[in-house]
């Protein structure tokens, strides 16, 4: 005889709740809730390879479940304020990066990437709205094939960390705080 509409089942030991309850036991038991040590190492070592420290880059990864592939760098950023090069503590935290480095480049300044970084396109403007900027940061992203949950933002102003959410970017870093680690 099987039960009515409404009913709860809570006698089937096959129920929902019951076969929901099992799963979760047998899933808490099959999954360890620490990461073993030589996963933790690897990844310390990524961050570093990144220029993040470790609890930044753990927690990018945690959220987005992904490596960070690319560091999009602003140009307000990286101090080119004037012209398109870099001072010489950027270029060098820079060249030791294990990852594409890109920069967005605020008007006037001309859009180049010096080195070592990739590649370099035009910023959106502070002007235009919020959803507006992290679109034009989203297609630039697009454009070279980058998914951007797996590019971290690097910036110095208010309006770069709304690339971010907008963009739907990995993370954002202050940019005072990446160069200082």
């Amino acid at each position: 005889m099987t039960p009515g509409i409404g009913h709860n089942s809570n006698h089937d030991p096959n129920g929902y709740a019951g076969r929901l309850h099992q799963w979760r036991r047998a899933r808490r038991a099959l999954v360890s809730r620490a990461l073993p040590v030589e996963v933790i190492r690897s990844r310390m070592r990524r961050a570093d390879a990144l220029g993040l420290d470790f609890r930044t880059y753990a927690s990018v990864r945690a959220s987005t479940g992904r490596d960070v592939v690319a560091l999009l760098f602003s140009s307000s950023a990286l101090g080119m304020l004037r012209r398109a090069e870099l001072d010489a503590r950027a270029a060098r935290k820079l060249a030791g990066v294990s990852a594409d480095c890109a920069v967005l480049v605020h008007a006037p300044v001309p859009v180049a990437a010096p080195a070592p970084l990739g590649w370099a396109e035009r910023a959106p403007s502070f002007l235009v709205p919020p959803g507006a900027a992290a679109r034009a940061v989203a297609a630039a992203l697009r454009a070279r094939k980058l998914p951007a949950d797996a590019v971290l933002i690097v910036g110095a102003t208010a309006a770069e960390r709304a690339w971010c959410a907008g963009a739907r970017a990995a993370g954002y870093v202050d940019a005072e705080g990446y160069f200082a680690s």
